[in-house]
């Protein structure tokens, strides 16, 4: 195959100013154009009569202008009336130029392409699809592809340049008849042409089909591509070099005398999973996944030691400085009495306390250091970094997750998420991971009742507040802003903090959001834990981490307006003790379409991975993983709900066109992804 080039390096060169629009539609090389496929299409390939066109779809007519004039009543419009000798069709235009009315000279010949309606005037289209045309012209030979485009890139422009290069790109076939034929798919030369060309027995409809055969190759393809890949940077991982880990679990077992609590059956298998790989001589990328206090901070310490046994330094990184200091306070709370020093890094600390961390981590006397993005600043020196734990390790992006690698020869690496990655997700695009779930809550976890309440019964909310701190138990209530929108008209955490203060005279109240001072945050978070505060008003930073038992009811004001992840997380900060707990989600209405959906699956769902599945079909992957900031491949064609069974098959057939037609597998990759080696660096 030849391989497909960039842009500017093949005659006809693409002038510099046109390369960058094409850039903006991901169209790098000269085979992107060919992968561009049409949004819809229009059907120029029919004319009907202007009396016997149906209404409510795209229709083409021609006639003879009759008349043609601008009116100011009741807004200034361009109209022009036509004729076929079956009927009479007004056609009007909103927005128009000068230039526009001279195409409508009276007696000239056009063709107008738009939905017909019923108009004060009679028939007509508002804004068609127009232009001047000889009598007995030939009609188009394919239906016209309309594709996605960004501004000063017209249609025809960019059907000049597909069209050219479908002539000039080889489309044969590159992978190996014997792969193929047991999958029964459409050749790619003859799916892509009918996607681009449609001829004129297909219906829009038709072609809009996902089920189309057409379309299944090309979805095969891209998730073929994305498998390889993956597969690719797998192996890559397994190649490189990294120390044997192996502790003599001298510190664990302290660690576990000390606990008040017993690891899950589920707690032990993925630590197990992880000292297996640590013990490997090639870097470990494992992610463990666990639902809303499933116990995965123990886990990371049980890794952090066995780390630390060895002789080896480890970091924790966090994506809020509120989350890395809630590890930093549980994992010093573990680690003090057995003599290990955690070091904390973050960018609000003060010169001082910052240049004594930096010292201690650079002379390895601290053994594990914890913190934000501040601990893969340049300054940041590992004497001997062995384990890299990365929590909420989709906030990231591959950037920042590489430099903190950076900062040892080649580190191990634990990805931890509280957001559990439905199947059909973690088979795509975490493929290139080990993963370990655990499936399991710790015992004593009491089940959270959810209820959904309109605002204009906040009162009876208040009522409850007041009546659970009665019993001794602590509250939530979350706030989505700081301070008051405009826009937005929400209630701010501020406000509520001042309300709740009148409402509730005799309760103390705390108040926590994300422009507070780090220690200010931290003094308000140690008073609700100790108990010396009632009520806590917060916004979403308290999402994760935040642990205290005796809490039993979270408000979470503005639901509506949160995603679900987010509505899951807050859920799982209360139901951490043994008092019945209670998630109220406070809403405006009306609720759009959206909204409705988001709330009726938290109301319905308390298991994170049913959550997150419907999640993943509400708002697609890219949103699910924030994988547009995180350098994932994104898929444009296959939906991973849809297409499960050709993702599967993808799965499975992957490896055997590495092992058995390497070549084959690297002209794919060509086509698809412009090669493999983007991702071997990813």
């Amino acid at each position: 195959m030849t391989p497909p080039t960039d842009l500017a390096n093949q005659p006809p060169t693409v002038p510099a100013a046109l390369a960058k629009k094409l850039e903006k539609l991901g169209i790098r090389r000269r085979f992107d154009l060919v992968l561009h496929l049409p949004l819809r299409y229009e059907d120029e390939t029919h004319l009907y009569p202007i009396a016997d066109a149906p209404y409510g779809q795209p229709v083409l007519v021609e006639g003879a202008v009759v008349s043609h004039e601008v009116s100011f009543k009741p807004r200034k419009q361009l109209r022009v009336q036509i004729e076929d000798g079956s009927g009479v069709l007004l056609l009007r235009f909103i927005h128009f130029y000068p230039s526009q009315i001279k195409q409508f000279a009276e007696g000239s010949r056009v063709r107008a392409l738009g939905e017909i309606r019923r108009g004060f005037l009679g028939d007509e289209m508002v804004h068609p699809k127009t232009r001047e045309v000889r009598e007995g012209a030939p009609l188009a030979e394919s239906l016209t592809p309309v594709y996605p485009t960004v501004n000063g890139l017209t249609q025809p422009m960019l059907r000049k340049l597909v069209h050219g290069e479908l002539r000039l790109q080889q489309l044969g076939e590159v992978l190996p008849p014997p792969l193929l034929e047991p999958l029964a798919l459409q050749p790619f030369a003859e799916a892509i042409r009918l996607l681009h060309q449609p001829p004129p027995e297909w219906s829009a409809q038709q072609l809009a089909d996902p089920r189309l055969p057409a379309w299944q190759r090309l979805k095969f393809d891209e998730l073929l591509a994305q498998q390889l890949s993956m597969r690719l940077a797998y192996r890559a991982r397994r190649q490189g070099s990294a120390p044997r880990i192996v502790g003599d679990g001298s510190l664990s077992a302290r660690l576990l005398q000390n606990l008040p609590f017993q690891l899950t059956a589920a707690q032990r298998r993925v630590l197990e999973d992880i000292r297996a790989d640590l013990a490997l001589p090639h870097p470990m990328h494992r992610l463990l996944q666990g639902d809303v206090g499933s116990g995965k901070t123990i886990v990371a310490a049980l890794a952090a030691l066995s780390a630390i046994e060895a002789g080896y330094q480890v970091a924790l990184m966090a994506p809020t400085e509120i989350l890395a200091e809630q590890h930093y306070l549980k994992l010093s709370g573990w680690l003090a009495p057995l003599g290990i020093g955690v070091a904390w890094l973050s960018g609000s600390l003060r010169k001082k306390a910052k240049a004594q961390a930096l010292e201690e981590i650079a002379a390895g006397r601290c053994r594990l250091a914890v913190g934000t993005h501040a601990l893969f600043q340049d300054d940041v020196r590992f004497e001997r970094l062995g384990l890299a734990i990365v929590d909420e390790q989709h906030r990231f992006g591959v950037g920042q997750r590489l430099a903190l690698q950076g900062k040892g020869e080649e580190p191990h690496q634990l990805m931890m998420s509280a957001t559990p990655i439905p199947r059909t997700l973690a088979m795509s695009f975490y493929a290139d991971l080990d993963v370990s779930v655990i499936d399991e809550l710790p015992p004593g976890r009491t089940p959270i009742v959810t209820k959904l309440i309109g605002n204009p019964r906040r009162p009876e909310v208040v009522g409850l507040v007041e009546r659970t701190c009665a019993e001794g138990q602590q509250a939530y209530w979350v706030c989505p802003l700081i301070e008051e929108s405009e826009a937005l008209q929400l209630q701010t955490a501020v406000d509520s903090h001042q309300q709740l203060q009148q409402d509730l005279p005799g309760r103390r109240i705390g108040l926590v959001h994300g422009r507070m001072k780090a220690a200010e945050k931290a003094v308000v978070m140690a008073a609700f834990a100790g108990g010396e505060l009632d009520v806590l008003v917060a916004t979403t930073v308290i999402e994760v981490g935040v642990d205290v038992p005796n809490a039993s009811l979270m408000v979470i004001e503005h639901a509506e307006r949160m995603g679900l992840a987010q509505l899951h997380q807050l859920r799982g900060r209360v139901g951490r003790g043994s008092a019945r707990s209670v998630c109220v989600l406070l809403f405006d209405s009306p609720l759009s379409d959206l909204a409705k959906a988001r709330l009726k699956v938290i109301y319905e769902n308390v298991d994170g991975f049913e959550i997150a599945r419907q999640d993943l079909q509400i708002r697609g992957p890219g949103e699910f993983l924030g994988a547009r900031q995180s350098g994932l491949p994104m898929l444009r064609f296959a939906d991973l709900e849809q297409d499960q069974q050709l993702l599967e098959a993808a799965r499975d057939l992957a490896p055997q066109l590495l092992e058995r037609w390497p070549q084959a597998a690297d002209a794919h990759l060509e086509r698809w992804l412009a090669g493999k080696e983007q991702f071997l660096k990813a």
